[in-house]
């Protein structure tokens, strides 16, 4: 793991001298509600101490990195120049899977260890995976906008742009925890389902055959150097004519000025977006200007009850850390 950071304290009680290891600051970088927030108290014994601090205020973190030995993190980058100001650093723990937004080289140079979890947040990315792909088969945006309104009444939309899951090809790009989730959920509402994975496996297809097969295409895959623009803007015209694009992996991984490009043109009914090459997205993208296309602000994996289950691994890894044991889904 490299040069520990972990300090041990010298006490004498009643004539006799102790060894005790200090307390193992561990800050969670993002927004903690008050349901986490009650199971700080439950989590912070036994040498462990929690906190947390909100991502965008980067006056408080400032604050807290010189003291903190395990950094749980969500999505706001950890750099160099932060992981310099945690001296003590000695433990970056994704809450999640995806581990580009963390200095990997950084993290290494220095010593300090950086693991993910894998299938926490399974559950939750696959519901809202499911989410994004209704309300662009159903238009829910829009209806509920018009309906606000009170002209939703007098101008229902084509029925020939609204679509079900049932009966559609559904493309999964990776195939790991995610996907598997989410393919089941749309397999029992009569889809039938087909993917395509990085390596080797049972009915995995070429990409670019799945591109021309799938009515709806999913992408649950990191970015990597690998999956980086893998949807350019050739295999994005691959698709079948009026497909949906469907993205709760990496926005990175997609070409999205090509994708807005044939979202406009018609060649693709729409898409679901919860990620973007740059986040947050850029308020004149093209792709908030469109109809058919319905975003979130890489939420994703976030609820309540994920939060909570990924802090609690989190912490857990922490206290192998701070007894020596093998930390688990270690990275670097």
């Amino acid at each position: 793991m490299g040069k520990p950071r972990l300090s041990v304290s010298v006490f004498q009680k009643h004539g006799v001298w102790e060894l005790r290891l200090a307390t193992v600051k561990v800050l969670l970088h993002y927004h903690a509600g008050r349901r986490l927030a009650a199971e700080f108290a439950e989590l912070s014994t036994d040498g462990i101490s929690l906190s947390a601090t909100p991502e965008g205020d980067e006056e408080a973190l400032l604050a807290k990195l010189p003291e903190t030995v395990a950094l749980l993190h969500v999505l706001e980058p950890v750099t160099a120049e932060r992981m310099n100001a945690a001296p003590r650093l000695t433990l970056i723990q994704k809450l999640g899977v995806g581990v580009n937004t963390i200095d990997l080289d950084a993290a290494r140079e220095r010593g300090i260890a950086v693991a993910n979890m894998p299938g926490a947040n399974a559950t939750a990315v696959a519901e809202m995976t499911l989410g994004l792909l209704l309300a662009v088969l159903r238009k829910i945006p829009t209806l509920d906008r018009t309906t606000r309104e009170g002209t939703g009444w007098f101008r229902p939309p084509d029925p020939d742009q609204l679509g079900e899951v049932a009966g559609k090809t559904v493309g999964l790009v990776g195939y790991g925890d995610i996907a598997k989730h989410f393919g089941t959920i749309v397999e029992a509402m009569g889809a039938r389902v087909i993917h395509h994975r990085r390596g080797p496996g049972p009915d995995s297809l070429p990409l670019d055959d799945l591109l021309a097969t799938a009515d709806i295409v999913s992408i649950h895959l990191p970015l990597t150097d690998e999956t980086r623009d893998l949807l350019n803007a050739g295999r994005l015209q691959e698709m079948k004519r009026g497909a949906i694009l469907l993205n709760t992996g990496r926005g990175g991984i997609v070409d999205e000025e090509a994708l807005a490009t044939l979202l406009q043109s018609g060649h693709l009914g729409g898409a679901g977006l919860d990620v973007f090459a740059s986040e947050p997205v850029a308020t004149d993208s093209p792709l908030l200007t469109l109809e058919n296309v319905v975003v979130t602000p890489h939420v994703a994996w976030l609820t309540g009850d994920t939060l909570i289950r990924c802090v609690r691994l989190g912490v857990d890894n922490c206290r192998r850390m701070a007894a020596g044991e093998q930390i688990a889904n270690r990275i670097v």
